[in-house]
């Protein structure tokens, strides 16, 4: 993919929703398209987390980027739990064109906020059944602004799956990527060899992974200004910090400033 004449890369991430761990880390041509060798690599995910927990209940949450046919397989397949977001087209302007007029005739015009939800079941030419399928017509105050998604979570209803689960995906999986890509430096992909740099991203990952085990400290602590920190700001508050470094002949002393302004927290997280 040309981009002032260099070639450009594209990374994959699955996530635990949960811990924010990444379960897998993947670097494709920067040609490809967000569900490139998605299913195929998350298939085996599956078969190893079945192999071992049989039992565990799988949820699974993507962006419309990776609504697919083969991934609607999959999850039926496996049994799998499932939230997806799904670009619109022409048959979902039809669908929702009388809801979207309603709405736009009783809140868009008069600049008043307005959420409506509405489920109808949808199958693309390509997909092997039909899917339950949600949109969320919504009256912004400013204009309208219309979001589909498909899910298969019976147990609630749309609003609930969308606001309590689907949005999330924001601060479980998207703000973890700026984490790793920003301040972890997993875009620093500047060597000529495509496996030099898919190791570049692992080494990045890690140092991710290093950071995730000291906001788990931080959380332990009574300091809760910190227990919100992004890695860049653990970087800057708590680790980048001068010290002395005295040499005896049975110790090794590194002595920080005074005015270290979280040494009392730097003090709690190394006496776990």
């Amino acid at each position: 993919m040309g981009y002032y004449g260099k070639f450009m890369l594209n990374e994959l991430f699955f996530h635990d929703g949960e811990t924010g761990q990444i379960i897998l880390p993947v670097l494709r041509p920067g040609n490809s398209h967000s569900n490139r060798w998605y299913v195929g690599i998350f298939r085996r995910i599956v078969r190893k987390i079945r192999a071992i927990y049989p039992d565990l209940e799988i949820i699974i949450r993507t962006d419309r980027g990776f609504s697919c046919a083969p991934f609607y397989k999959l999850v039926d397949y496996y049994n799998l739990l499932f939230a997806t977001g799904q670009a619109s087209n022409a048959v979902l302007k039809r669908k929702v064109e009388r809801c979207e007029k309603a709405v736009k005739h009783l809140y868009v015009n008069q600049n008043i906020k307005h959420q409506h939800f509405i489920s109808f079941t949808y199958q693309a030419k390509s997909w092997h059944s039909p899917q339950q399928a949600y949109t969320k017509i919504e009256s912004t105050g400013k204009g309208l602004n219309v979001r589909h998604f498909i899910s298969n979570i019976k147990e609630q209803e749309a609003r609930e799956i969308y606001f309590d689960f689907y949005v999330k995906r924001g601060e479980a999986s998207e703000n973890r990527i700026k984490e790793v890509k920003n301040m972890c430096f997993s875009d620093r992909l500047s060597n000529h060899g495509f496996f030099a740099n898919f190791f570049r991203l692992f080494l990045s990952s890690l140092a991710y992974e290093m950071f995730l085990l000291l906001k788990k400290s931080i959380k332990k602590t009574r300091f809760t200004k910190a227990k919100k920190w992004q890695i860049s700001t653990i970087r800057t508050q708590l680790l980048k910090i001068g010290a002395t470094l005295k040499v005896t002949k049975k110790r090794i002393y590194y002595q920080l400033s005074k005015a270290f302004v979280n040494q009392n927290l730097f003090r709690e997280i190394i006496t776990q």
